[in-house]
């Protein structure tokens, strides 16, 4: 895949993750697999990396904004962690068609809440 591409795609991703505070992930993955032929499981974990340095950045700005909540931040994260390690466990586990269909029914609920 052209780097120029692959540039959007890291391009939208964090348009959206700094619009949204979140959401690079439901571009990346499915770019990443159906544009640029990855493994479902690789796009998956490759994401994370990906989402990382667009996540520290946005944050930044909105910290300089003032738009922080300290103590709601302590809490989601520390479960977010814990939440964190125990899916990259079954991300190792869980077949391709049913990482799929998860990752699709999230996206649709996500899709839903926006829309309601």
């Amino acid at each position: 895949m052209p780097r120029f591409k692959i540039a959007i795609f890291g391009f939208i991703a964090g348009l959206c993750n700094g619009l949204f505070g979140s959401g690079g992930g439901t571009v990346v993955v499915p770019a990443m697999v159906h544009l640029a032929n990855m493994k479902e499981h690789d796009a998956h974990a490759t994401a994370l990396a990906i989402i990382l340095p667009l996540t520290v950045v946005s944050s930044f700005v909105y910290f300089r904004s003032g738009f922080f909540q300290w103590d709601v931040i302590w809490e989601v994260a520390a479960g977010g962690a814990i939440g964190g390690c125990i899916g990259a466990w079954i991300l190792n586990r869980i077949s391709t068609y049913w990482l799929r269909k998860v990752f699709g029914f999230f996206m649709i609920i996500a899709a839903i809440r926006m829309i309601i």
